[in-house]
């Protein structure tokens, strides 16, 4: 099966920080950090059930940093060439090593990210890392690499200005001239002659503003030739074979990706170089480049590239929509303009350089970004990445001390992000809102790596059949259709922040593109489980409620029968918060006695009983763990999701055996997080959150039977 790649971007060292100080400016001591050991099997687990299939380490090779790890053989940073007191992990000190303030023991740093990498790999999840190939930090020196490795610039000539044999670019005959003043009692920063500065400053005084704290690294080409820029690229240029060598040794630590910063400053020669040669021996190694010239994305793809940023295309797109700068149809010549690439287009909507959803800079509410993430999830089978944080509404408006209060989450500083420590650390107090984010979160990219139609089927864009109306506003809202085979996913998403009532046309030449039928069909919202009829008609429309900032997915089968169908008939109405912890609980027994799930339940409102067949009797040490699994489950607020699907195509391990021999073709399958699922129509609550407390009043044991009964109540 394909999967649609969705990426969690951590910045590593602030995703495990509970140290609360949070002084400005403040010290590692007194601030704190967090470490690789923070993604244990638990927090691995959550962000692999939020529906993530790659975790990209932000930050995670040595980058020069104020803070003083000499004791260790680390050598230290000048603090002038050293931006903030935890310094900028695009500021590498040495390409061969694990940032010190990641591991628990440094001397084995190394070890403990191997670790990391397996426990994601356990976790279902794989690992992208960053390369960042276009500058390193002033004080470069490598003290980890490998037997007969040659130092960058360790055989330069530094009185030359550009020599393709050099890995730096220099100011002959000129000292480099910091922008930040040393300290009182410092000695001066020191560097004779200048190297040329990270962000193509050729001279020897860059300013504040620009990568002072780094340095340019030459790939052949002379930017000061006489006659303009000129390439030196045969024979292969010295900084080709070194990088190269570099990205090998990281592939075989059993990584998954590289991420490279700012991949448009490097030449497309040396990618077609580098990739071609990384690829061959690590084939599973994927390439995503930050690259914000669209005019260069093919030449970038055609180098080796398999994913690139769709910033100034998709991203610029969708905040402007989502602060009203522009219409929701301007997405559509956004797609356009790289369809014949979209599959290569990274989208996002935050990552560390962006400024916060709900940040004072942006939308001010992460809530109202939600049509724009069910867009940029769902209309493509191309990835999509979320920064950590995001799915709380992060707001990002601390002044941290160099990252001064911005919109932006720091990485120059050492802090602590208070809604990912309460989201991973202490969920209890994370608020009514916070979880709701998260829920829409988890819900929206659960739906975009479940469907078919959405992983690898066609999309229709519905916009140009959809003008301004008294019932559609191309303003606020955006519709299209995905489908594979049969399954068919009608989204429309409402940008705007009132209620509304709007009618979506679909044309005749998407049912011929499509191959759509014309019949009615029974459609459910993969959102909130709402159904209702569908005429499907050739340039007929579909009419719908749309609540602000959010949208509708309709799912249907072409196959489906015209009528509605029903499945396990109930003969009353559930509570839903009981029935649902009824599913918890049915998979609590299955994983903790091996057992089938419950035939004989009664769920009530005031309370509730099951019973199960066991091969022993439960001790009381094994109830109460089944109370405090039941209570676990529930406070990490699974969503309870819906998906209707043909009976032939049902997926692996559910068990139809329990269904009425009348029982229609299309079932309706309830998840409960990536924890349970079970064919049922029952009532359900929205996320186990609303359950409430689960709490055993009792229990019977027949040991003639091997029946096990347990009483329950849910406390809402």
């Amino acid at each position: 099966m394909k999967r649609k790649i969705i990426i969690y971007q951590v910045f590593t060292r602030l995703f495990g920080n509970r140290n609360t100080a949070r002084v400005p400016n403040g010290t590692l001591r007194v601030n704190g950090t967090g470490k690789m050991s923070d993604f244990d099997a638990e927090r691995l687990r959550r962000i692999h059930d939020m529906g993530f299939t790659h975790v990209w380490y932000t930050g995670v090779i040595r980058h020069a940093t104020a803070t003083d790890y000499s004791k260790h053989g680390i050598p230290r940073q000048h603090p002038s060439v050293v931006k903030g007191v935890a310094g900028s992990p695009y500021a590498i000190t040495d390409y061969y090593d694990i940032d010190p303030d990641l591991a628990d023991d440094i001397d084995r740093r190394m070890d403990e990210f191997q670790q990391l990498v397996d426990r994601t790999h356990q976790a279902g999840m794989k690992v992208i890392i960053d390369f960042v190939p276009n500058h390193v930090a002033r004080e470069y020196h490598s003290i980890m690499k490998p037997e007969g490795v040659r130092d960058l610039g360790e055989d330069d000539d530094t009185g030359k200005h550009f020599s393709p044999t050099n890995n730096f670019y220099y100011c002959p005959g000129q000292s480099f001239v910091s922008p930040v003043q040393p300290k009182e009692g410092e000695e001066p920063y020191v560097e004779n002659p200048a190297k040329c500065t990270g962000n193509d400053r050729f001279d020897n005084c860059p300013g504040r503003n620009d990568w002072y704290e780094t340095v340019k690294l030459n790939y052949g080409i002379d930017y000061c030739d006489a006659g303009g820029r000129s390439y030196h690229f045969d024979p292969v240029p010295n900084t080709w074979v070194k990088m190269t060598d570099i990205l090998l040794y990281w592939a075989s630590k059993d990584i998954d990706g590289f991420r490279c910063d700012m991949a448009e400053m490097v030449p497309p020669a040396f990618w077609a170089y580098a990739t071609r040669i990384v690829k061959e021996r690590y084939p599973r190694i994927a390439f995503i480049g930050e690259v914000y010239d669209t005019n260069q994305y093919r030449t970038y793809i055609q180098s080796g590239f398999d994913y690139l940023y769709d910033k100034v295309g998709m991203y610029d797109c969708l905040r402007d929509i989502v602060c009203d700068r522009r219409p929701a149809s301007s997405i559509t010549y956004y797609w356009q303009h790289v369809d014949d690439i979209r599959q290569h287009m990274l989208y996002f909507l935050e990552n560390h350089d962006e400024q916060r959803i709900a940040s004072d800079f942006f939308c001010g509410s992460g809530a109202k970004a939600i049509p724009a993430v069910i867009v940029a999830a769902l209309m493509g089978n191309n990835p999509f990445m979320v920064y950590a944080g995001q799915e709380f509404g992060e707001r990002g408006m601390d002044a941290e001390g160099f990252s001064g209060r911005d919109g932006r989450t720091t990485i120059f500083d050492y802090w602590c992000v208070d809604t990912i420590r309460r989201g991973y650390f202490d969920r209890r107090h994370l608020t009514q809102d916070e979880m709701h984010l998260q829920l829409k979160y988890q819900q929206i990219l659960h739906i975009a790596n479940r469907e078919a139609a959405v992983r690898e089927g066609e999309f229709f864009d519905l916009m140009y059949v959809n003008p301004q109306t008294w019932k559609f506003n191309p303003r606020h809202e955006y519709a299209f259709l995905r489908k594979f085979e049969d399954e068919v996913l009608l989204v429309v998403a409402n940008f705007g922040p009132d209620r509304v009532n709007t009618s979506v046309n679909i044309p005749a030449h998407a049912f011929d593109f499509l191959g759509l039928p014309e019949k009615e069909v029974r459609a459910i919202d993969l959102l909130t489980g709402q159904e209702m009829n569908i005429e499907l008609k050739k340039d007929g429309a579909v009419d719908m409620d749309l609540r602000p900032y959010t949208g509708r997915i309709y799912k249907f089968s072409t196959k489906m029968e015209e009528t509605p169908y029903l499945l396990n008939v109930h003969n009353k109405d559930e509570f839903p918060p009981a029935h649902t912890a009824e599913h918890l609980l049915n998979q609590v027994m299955i994983r903790m006695f091996g057992c089938e799930r419950s035939r004989n339940a009664h769920i009530e409102r005031k309370k509730s009983k099951i019973s199960y067949h066991l091969d022993h009797k439960p001790s009381r040490q094994e109830e109460k763990a089944i109370g405090d699994k039941m209570n676990e489950l529930i406070e990490e607020d699974l969503p309870v999701t819906y998906e209707d699907v043909d009976r032939n195509h049902v997926p692996e391990g559910i068990n139809l055996d329990r269904l009425p021999e009348d029982a229609s073709q299309t079932i309706r399958l309830v998840r409960i997080g990536d924890f349970d699922v079970c064919p049922c129509i029952g009532k359900h609550v929205r996320s186990t959150s609303q359950i409430g407390r689960f709490e055993i009043l009792g229990t019977n044991w027949d040991e003639q039977s091997h029946t096990f009964r347990i009483r329950f109540k849910v406390i809402p």
